[in-house]
């Protein structure tokens, strides 16, 4: 991808926007002690040729991770950047915690509680919606992140 921006305009802007630190860390449980104080929109790391963000949030974070690299060709400013999740089992916690949940409360009115077919039904249906939203809000952090940076560091 190409950015309209110069070398020195997008390393002012990869300072002006991004509070330093390890955006694994911020990923981890340990992220929210570092995370109320920041008002820049990123938090990762970066030098002369490569970056690491996430987003600089610990109320909703993002899972994911830009990684990437940026040189000058032909004139213009080149940026490689990839999405990875930055910490593999919260999103996969994320995505599978409610089939867990619904499996783990269908034993449980299977053997315990057969009188409650009505509150199965409803903790049922509420365990699909909460696995179908929880898959829809990640996907809709990513993209919003992945937006986030291409609107701040002009890139097409």
């Amino acid at each position: 991808m190409v950015s309209k921006l110069s070398l020195s305009e997008f390393r002012e802007r990869l300072k002006n926007n991004t509070e330093i630190g390890s955006p694994k860390l911020k990923l981890s449980p340990f992220g929210i002690a570092n995370g109320f104080t920041g008002t820049k929109p990123f938090y990762g790391l970066f030098d002369d040729k490569s970056f690491r963000l996430t987003l600089n949030s610990a109320v909703s974070p993002s899972f994911y991770i830009i990684k990437g690299k940026y040189k000058i060709t032909n004139n213009q400013l080149k940026v490689d950047y990839i999405m990875e999740p930055g910490n593999q089992f919260q999103l996969i916690w994320a995505r599978y915690s409610p089939i867990i949940l619904i499996l783990a409360i269908n034993i449980f009115f299977l053997f315990f509680a057969r009188g409650l077919r009505r509150a199965s039904t409803i903790v049922n249906l509420f365990l699909l919606f909460m696995a179908f939203y929880s898959r829809w809000n990640e996907e809709r952090k990513r993209k919003k992140l992945e937006e986030k940076f291409i609107s701040i560091f002009e890139i097409r």
